[in-house]
């Protein structure tokens, strides 16, 4: 069994944001998909994207990469060794 370090209160928030965030894109997404003309749901949709960007960036320079597959940089040396991962907590 593995024990898993706790993290600060600030990681636990700035997660909880972007899931929020993310959230409301996915439901945009669906809204959008059958109104595709709705220009205040597209700038919604737009401010949410650019909300979502920037809360990764927040989260990657203080704790380290949120997503793989080149969605996210490294530090040198490679951290994405270091746990837990987002998926983890």
């Amino acid at each position: 069994m593995t024990h898993q370090k706790q993290m600060p209160d600030s990681y636990y928030q700035l997660l909880e944001q972007i899931q929020a965030v993310d959230f409301v894109l996915v439901e945009l997404t669906l809204y959008l998909d059958t109104h595709p003309d709705d220009l205040e749901a597209i700038k919604q949709f737009n401010q949410a994207a650019y909300e979502s960007r920037q809360l990764k960036n927040t989260f990657e320079k203080q704790f380290g990469p949120l997503m793989q597959f080149g969605q996210s940089f490294s530090n040198y040396p490679w951290d994405w060794k270091e746990a837990p991962w987002p998926w983890q907590v």
